[in-house]
Order: structure tokens, then C-alpha cells, then sequence
């Protein structure tokens, strides 16, 4: 077997990768920076809640899109999704700790000041920092991050992602909120009506924000950044289906992306969903739509 690379370990759950993640994650990379290892981040396929509660959580993102923004905002390198199964729920935490040295080459550890570990919870950061003490191995502890005079936490964001409020959102996230998905066929009505949209699905139980529209930023494949007019919601004048869709116009875009992956920034919402009378009426909208986006991006 060869030998494991160093790895300063980033521990949680990262979703939104927000604020108080980044001081978290920044401290990781530059810990690995002084001590020539690896920044990683060592999280879960699944919420750990989910799975002890039996009910779902709805996270503010994809495991795509966690890992594309440790990568991309903080230089994380490696990004460890554990699969959360029984075997790990009932892991008690020093097994946890050798488990993150052994297979992971873990020579540093970084935690939030509330994390927990290890079967029921049992390990905290305090008996974290007395066993890297014994162990001869670093340790920080992240103090909690405030903004707006408000601890910045993932359950908060979701709050103000569901309320459509991307523009509050994006302070307390320090970057903003995103969906990673990969193009896919819709109805073609926007075609219909001189506006072709692209596709997307919101993943199981990501949080999809309000239904309306948004004014976003779309990232494509080869880097280039497109202005878009975004729909989230369940197309009420097209269709009676409950399924909800992410629909984007790319101003100034003629192509097709089917079948690629981009990435929506949402920027800010500009209306609720609503139900037209006519195809005409829809698309005078959404020539409305496109002008407020232009007003946006001149300001």
C-alpha cells in the first residue's frame, strides 16, 4: 500500500458552504499550506439527521455543488463524501479520529466550535482538541462567525432561500446561492414564443427556492458568464403539473446546452410565479423580465 498523503482535515457538514464555513475552510488551506499537505474537507453523502430521524432534510445544496464551492472559493483540493450508514452513525468517536488518521492521512484537524462526532454525538471539540494533545497533532477550533449581528448558520439561509430573498441570502452565504444541474429537454413552449429556455431539475430534497422569477448569472462549461431571467416554479399557464422546474432565458446566448452542466447564480427576485391568460401575455412578461435584468446589470 503506498503511502497516504498528509491531509489537514476540514470536519462538517458544509451545507451552503457560508460565512462561517469559509473561516473554517480557509484556516484548513492554510494550515495545509505550512504543513505541505492536502486541504481536504471530510463530510457526508446524506445529512446525518436524515438518517437518525427517518425524515428529510431539504439542504440550500447538492453534494455537486458543496464540492464546487469549497474548490472554487476556498481551495479545497480533496472533498471526502462518507456515505452516513449505520456502520458510521454507530462509529463511537475515538474510532472516528483513528478512522481519519488511518485512512485519510489526517496530521491537523479544523472544526466549528459546535461540532459533533462519533456515535450519539459523543465526541465535541473539546475532547477533539484533548486527543490531538495526546496524539501530537494540531487542532483548530472555529469560533462562531456573525454577520449583520446574526450568527450565520445553514438553518437561517435556508429560511431566506425559500423566502426568495437571494440578495440577503448572498450576504450571510458570502457568495451567491447556486444550482449545478445538467441541461435537460423541456416542452419547448419558450421556443413556441420567441424565448428559448434552458432546462433544469431541482436534485431530491435540494431546497428549491420561491417559486418566481430571478435575475441570474449562468456559468456554462467552457467559463463564459451569461446574464439569464430564471423561472422556479411549476409553469402554471403551460402546465398543471406540480413538478418543479428551473427555467432560464440567457440573454444574448443562441446555442443548445442540452446534455451540458451549468451552473445559476441567483441574483434577485423579481416576482412572484403567476398564471397567464394567453402564450402572448406570458411572453410580454418576460419581455418585461429582460429589461429589469439589463436595468440590473447596468447599475
Amino acid at each position: 500500500m503506498k503511502d497516504l498523503e498528509k491531509a489537514v482535515i476540514a470536519l462538517g457538514f458544509f451545507d451552503g458552504v457560508h460565512r462561517g464555513h469559509g473561516a473554517l475552510l480557509e484556516k484548513t488551506a492554510e494550515r495545509a499550506r505550512e504543513l505541505q499537505a492536502v486541504p481536504t474537507a471530510f463530510t457526508f453523502d446524506r445529512p446525518p439527521k436524515e438518517v437518525v430521524t427517518g425524515q428529510p432534510v431539504y439542504l440550500i445544496n447538492s453534494s455537486r455543488d458543496r464540492q464546487g464551492l469549497m474548490e472554487r472559493l476556498y481551495g479545497i483540493e480533496r472533498v471526502v463524501f462518507a456515505p452516513f450508514d449505520r456502520q458510521m452513525m454507530t462509529m463511537p468517536w475515538e474510532e472516528y479520529i483513528r478512522m481519519l488518521l488511518r485512512d485519510y492521512g489526517a496530521v491537523h484537524f479544523v472544526a466549528g466550535h459546535d461540532h459533533r462526532f462519533g456515535h450519539k454525538n459523543a465526541g465535541n471539540v473539546q475532547l477533539l482538541q484533548e486527543k490531538c494533545a495526546q496524539l501530537g497533532i494540531g487542532c483548530d477550533i472555529i469560533p462562531p462567525v456573525q454577520w449583520d449581528g446574526i450568527t450565520v448558520s445553514s438553518t437561517y439561509i435556508r429560511t431566506l432561500v425559500e423566502a426568495g430573498d437571494m440578495e440577503r441570502a448572498a450576504e450571510f452565504l458570502g457568495h451567491r446561492h447556486c444550482l449545478s444541474q445538467t441541461v435537460q429537454h423541456g416542452q419547448r413552449i419558450g421556443r413556441t414564443i420567441g424565448i428559448p429556455t434552458v432546462n433544469l431539475a431541482v436534485p431530491e430534497h435540494v431546497l428549491a427556492p420561491a417559486h418566481g422569477v430571478y435575475v441570474t448569472c449562468v456559468y456554462l462549461p467552457d467559463g463564459r458568464m451569461y446574464h439569464g431571467v430564471t423561472n422556479v416554479g411549476t409553469r402554471p399557464t403551460v402546465t398543471d403539473s406540480s413538478a418543479v422546474s428551473v427555467e432560464t432565458f440567457l440573454l444574448g446566448f443562441d446555442g443548445d446546452l442540452y446534455g451540458q452542466e451549468i451552473r445559476i447564480e441567483f441574483c434577485r427576485r423579481l416576482r412572484g410565479e403567476k398564471k397567464f391568460a394567453s402564450l402572448e401575455e406570458l411572453r410580454q412578461e418576460i419581455q418585461h423580465n429582460i429589461r429589469e435584468t439589463e436595468r440590473y446589470f447596468g447599475e
